[in-house]
């Protein structure tokens, strides 16, 4: 087992956790990544760790349950958000990153780690007589794609996540804008554009009549609820937009002393503060048609655009019925898995699975009892959905308490979000102190 070299494929997230994971406890790993030779569509940048559709974790409140995973994963030492919390940007509640100061970070602490390769260079086969973690996320290349699919006996299963628009920041229209962060008293963090009842029908009819990007005709269209483009939503009903994307809720505009009938986010994109984006504006409209109907939002009549949103194809595994409860194909155990191909969604999430790859090979290498991290841990909850959920309607996911192996006992609403997080970080610290990690 000790002799078998160690392959990571993919030098996302989940990559690079797994070979953080692995290298500081003593083993030689060889990460490997296509870039920049080849760039898949939605990537831009050469370095390791790119984010692509947001620069927010999201929430860092260990009472929401992706904020509990971050602090689990900071007790485990993890590279991903110890570069997030180096790197934050102002974000309310949230953790929100400068991106490429964010995959800088990453990549130099990788490259200082004796024992780790790096290699720039596509993979289209999985390599036999080694240990491979294959981390190849969403937009795993077509010829890898096909190499797994022969490998697993079935074809991945494809829908889409979309990108939303980056603004410039000095572009906007301060006098038509308001900052604040929802329900905090202050400035907050979050720029806000309010629409009254006239400008949000205006502004929905315009996105339904917007130009499209049409699929292309191998892409089957199917998408992640909790990251539906705008149109999707604008199609649903009326006031699908102002329930989602476009809630004021908690949202006073201090000229007028009440919410707006609508609202779209700005939220700072780099620490310099000269870059926003438009929160939760993924969308697949054609760029033309951004600039026109984006422009019609009070405050960015004069928006200058440094990306547009756009639609990237998003590739996962029916896990629960390959993989086990480490991570490994049933098929073939030399074999691991992490990332957003497992089926869970989201950045935090991805890099969770890549921490719980390194451990538990970690764990094999060395001959050890495995033991997994329990359900009632944020860690443990997303690993039962990936391994144990029901392989006939199985998604991906996000983290949430949902997941979690349910609270004994009655707990008022509002104090389950600690009630969970006090009970997953005390029986996170006794799975650290008896597992081998």
């Amino acid at each position: 087992m000790k002799n078998k070299p160690i392959i990571i494929i993919g030098g996302g997230l989940a990559g690079c956790e797994a070979a953080w994971q692995l290298v500081r406890r003593g083993h030689e790993v060889t990460l490997v990544d296509m870039k920049p030779g080849k760039l898949s569509p939605a990537h831009s940048s050469p370095h390791l760790a790119e984010l692509v559709c947001s620069n927010s974790l999201r929430s860092n409140e260990p009472t929401n349950a992706v904020g509990l995973l971050k602090e689990e994963m900071r007790r485990l030492d993890s590279l991903v958000i110890a570069s997030a919390d180096a790197t934050s940007v102002p974000a309310g509640r949230a953790l929100a990153v400068d991106r490429v100061l964010f995959s800088e970070r990453i990549e130099t602490a990788l490259q200082a780690r004796q024992g780790l390769r790096i290699v720039r260079q596509e993979c289209t086969e999985i390599p036999s007589g080694a240990h491979v973690i294959v981390a190849t996320g969403p937009l795993t290349a077509d010829p890898l794609a096909a190499a797994i699919a022969q490998i697993v006996g079935q074809a991945s299963l494809h829908f889409y996540d979309a990108i939303a628009p980056i603004l410039d920041a000095g572009s906007i229209a301060r006098t038509k804008v308001f900052r604040a962060s929802r329900y905090d008293e202050g400035e907050g963090d979050y720029l806000n554009c309010p629409l009254d009842e006239g400008q949000y029908r205006d502004f929905r009819k315009a996105v339904l009549e917007g130009r499209e990007i049409a699929a292309r005709p191998f892409e089957d269209e199917k998408y992640f609820e909790g990251c539906l483009p705008i149109e999707i939503l604008a199609r649903r009903g009326e006031d699908t937009l102002r329930f989602g994307p476009m809630k004021p809720v908690g949202l006073v505009d201090p000229r007028t002393g009440r919410e707006p009938h609508a609202v779209i986010q700005l939220r700072q994109e780099n620490r310099e503060g000269t870059m926003v984006n438009m929160v939760g504006f993924q969308t697949k409209l054609a760029r033309p048609e951004q600039e026109r109907i984006f422009r019609t939002i009070p405050g960015l009549e004069k928006a200058e655009f440094l990306r547009f949103g756009s639609i990237h194809r998003n590739t996962f595994l029916n896990s629960p019925m390959l993989l086990t409860d480490t991570l490994q194909l049933r098929s073939n155990p030399e074999l691991f898995f992490a990332g957003q191909i497992t089926g869970v969604e989201g950045y935090v999430e991805s890099a969770a699975t890549g921490l719980l790859a390194g451990l538990f090979l970690h764990a094999i290498r060395l001959g050890a009892p495995l033991s997994l991290p329990p359900r009632t841990t944020a860690l443990g909850a997303l690993l039962h959905h990936v391994s144990r959920a029901d392989g006939k309607t199985f998604q991906p996911m996000n983290v949430n308490f949902g997941l979690f192996e349910p609270l004994g006992g009655k707990v008022r609403k509002r104090l389950r979000g600690a009630a969970y997080a006090e009970r997953a970080l005390a029986q996170l610290g006794d799975w650290i102190r008896t597992a081998t990690v």
